[in-house]
């Protein structure tokens, strides 16, 4: 065990918050890409991985729900962020010194409203964490940057202002991953279910494999399709319901979906985050 949770981003990271908050006694590991992130798992760099699948402004994020299967781990948990947007620069650098400010091209307009009130610019930066560290090491006194607070405390950044994000609601929900699946009940909000599925080449297929779930209570609370092996033919579905695979509807559920697919998978088991009420 190497008691490390490996994330993707810079140290400071909104991902990195997502660690040290899920789990506060775990080295956190940062890395590059999403596909770093499963391979430092894979190869007992890191015991678990915290993945970004959604957020509750912009959607799914891109290639996570194609990565997630192909990876061989297991989802063992989920965690939820509110994406708060602090703006930082140097120690004793006021918002009027500022010329222009910089973050991730997705954060930038979520603080639209603030930079427009005091006339900053924003420029798009490929990591908002690596932004906040590049200030320190150019000491550019007319820059700033859009970040965690996480991110001004690991760089000796200022905070200028805090939760300047336009939407109150902005949060993104992150997926904990192992090698090993675990299957006990544990938590006292209920259990998640994830799994992906192709249905068999069959008139309606879909929508009798979904009829399942309603005629046995199961609550699916995401059901999201996308191309596999390149193909427009070739679809699979990812799904999450509330439930453990061994509650008697949940059970009858996945059986009557059998029938009707050609592939069936579970991604994991894990407890429901009290976050979603």
């Amino acid at each position: 065990m190497t008691n490390r949770i490996a994330f993707q981003g810079e140290l400071g990271a909104y991902s990195h918050e997502a660690c040290r908050n899920a789990r506060p006694g775990m080295e956190a590991l940062p890395c590059r890409t999403f596909e770093e992130v499963i391979g430092a798992v894979q190869t007992g760099r890191a015991d678990l991985a915290m993945l970004p699948v959604e957020n509750s402004t912009y959607g799914r994020v891109a290639d996570i729900h194609r990565l997630l299967p192909e990876s061989g781990l297991r989802i063992v948990d989920e965690a939820f962020v509110r994406v708060h947007i602090s703006l930082m620069a140097l120690p004793g650098v006021q918002i009027e010194d500022l010329e222009v400010v910089r973050a991730h091209l997705v954060l930038l307009p979520q603080a639209a409203d603030f930079l427009s009130r005091y006339g900053i610019r924003g420029e798009a930066a490929a990591d908002s964490a690596g932004a906040a560290a590049e200030i320190v090491k150019s000491e550019d006194r007319t820059a700033g940057a859009l970040a965690s607070d996480l991110a001004a405390e690991i760089n000796g950044l200022h905070i200028l202002a805090r939760h300047i994000e336009d939407h109150a609601h902005n949060t993104t929900r992150f997926l904990i991953m192992g090698k090993e699946p675990d299957l006990t009940r544990r938590g006292d909000h209920g259990m998640m279910t994830t799994f992906v599925f192709q249905v068999r080449n069959l008139p309606a297929a879909l929508y009798k494999a979904m009829g399942g779930f309603a005629t046995n209570g199961v609550n699916m609370t995401k059901l999201e399709s996308y191309m596999v092996g390149g193909s427009f033919t070739a679809t699979q579905f990812y799904a999450d319901i509330e439930g453990h695979p061994d509650d008697e509807n949940v059970k009858r559920a996945l059986e009557e979906l059998e029938y009707f697919t050609s592939m069936l998978e579970i991604l994991g088991v894990y407890p429901r985050d009290p976050r979603r009420d």
